[in-house]
């Protein structure tokens, strides 16, 4: 199976950690944020892996000579969402995709490796204990899931904390039917919208990837949980990039 990680952003929330190096490349516990998640993907037996670079790219392509990659060039002028699809190339058999600034441990591949599922999103149901304190992104930017009867039924950062199953760590898993339709809905989607307004986005190129989950879901699409009660951080600002300096080596380890 097939690993994309979408890392083409700037990371301009982590400054200046990221000033002159990708924001995956900042150093937690003595290793990047990439190599910890290479190693949760390599120790499931996961070793094909496609990068999706924009800025600062050849700082990884020359650490990361094994990786195939994919240059977002526009990375300033779009998203995750397009990001994910300069690699749709790839996206022929079953993959993995990741955001690139998520530390995340072994378990939670494992468990989407072995969903029978065709769309599998990686969810944290102790999301809100890193939100105690974290005031430079705080709960209502996290992207937060409801859930019945096992099935994703909403995905969005406006869902009340009261309300939400947990939130979307940026880890999902698709069969290669379940890739089939994810680019199937994102053309009819950008066919409708490209350089217009489309949900929450100024305009569909700047959308992120829980847009296009949603529209999925509206549409009929099944997708599931793969719970992880913690295991997880994200390190999106430089509030949270002390947090996981200060927490990580207790919550990398397996659950």
């Amino acid at each position: 199976m097939r690993v994309i990680i979408i890392g083409a952003g700037r990371g301009s929330r982590l400054m200046p950690t990221t000033a002159d190096t990708p924001k995956c490349f900042a150093e937690v516990e003595g290793r990047r944020i990439l190599d910890w998640s290479l190693e949760a993907f390599r120790e499931n037996g996961l070793n094909d892996v496609c990068f999706i670079g924009g800025y600062c790219i050849e700082k990884v392509q020359e650490e990361y000579p094994e990786f195939t990659f994919r240059d977002n060039r526009e990375w300033r002028n779009n998203n995750i969402l397009a990001s994910l699809f300069y690699a749709e190339d790839l996206m022929d058999e079953p993959f993995i995709c990741c955001y690139s600034d998520v530390l995340f441990n072994r378990n939670i591949v494992k468990e989407l490796l072995a969903s029978d599922e065709d769309m599998s999103l990686a969810i944290d149901t102790q999301w809100l204990t890193r939100y105690e304190h974290r005031t430079e992104h705080p709960s209502d930017d996290a992207e937060k899931v409801t859930v019945q009867e096992g099935t994703i039924t909403r995905i969005h950062r406006e869902i009340a904390e009261s309300h939400a199953y947990g939130e979307y760590i940026g880890v999902a898993r698709f069969s290669a039917a379940g890739a089939t339709r994810l680019r199937e809905h994102y053309h009819r989607c950008r066919s409708e919208f490209a350089g217009r307004p489309w949900r929450e986005a100024r305009v569909f190129e700047k959308a992120y990837k829980i847009h296009l989950l949603q529209e999925m879901i509206e549409a009929g699409e099944r997708m599931v949980p793969i719970n992880t009660p913690g295991g997880y951080i994200e390190v999106d600002t430089q509030q949270d990039f002390e947090y996981a300096r200060r927490y990580w080596k207790a919550k990398h380890l397996d659950r």
